[in-house]
């Protein structure tokens, strides 16, 4: 299964150097029903279960990946042409 992230929350206290990805809206290819998980079920879903998410940029579809830091939690980021990216942060807010 596939799904177009949508939306992205965000948490922090106002400051943008602090603010992070907390929850995904997103959208099923097959069924065609919005939902919304957390950041750590997505970076499960795609990691472990093998799942496929991405979102469209400019007309662009662009492919999400999780990205595994040596220090910190794993997070979500869209790769174009093998080149990481900050699509996921011009998506809207809910």
């Amino acid at each position: 299964m596939s799904v177009r992230i949508t939306h992205i929350r965000l948490s922090g206290n106002g400051n943008v150097d602090h603010e992070h990805i907390t929850h995904y809206a997103w959208v099923s290819s097959e069924i065609g029903k919005a939902y919304a998980s957390s950041k750590a079920a997505m970076v499960e879903w795609i990691d472990k279960e093998g799942g496929r998410a991405f979102v469209e940029s400019a007309g662009t579809v662009v492919s999400v990946g999780v990205v595994k830091p040596h220090r910190g939690e794993p997070y979500l980021r869209t790769q174009a042409n093998g080149v990481w990216t900050d699509s996921l942060l011009s998506l809207p807010r809910f």
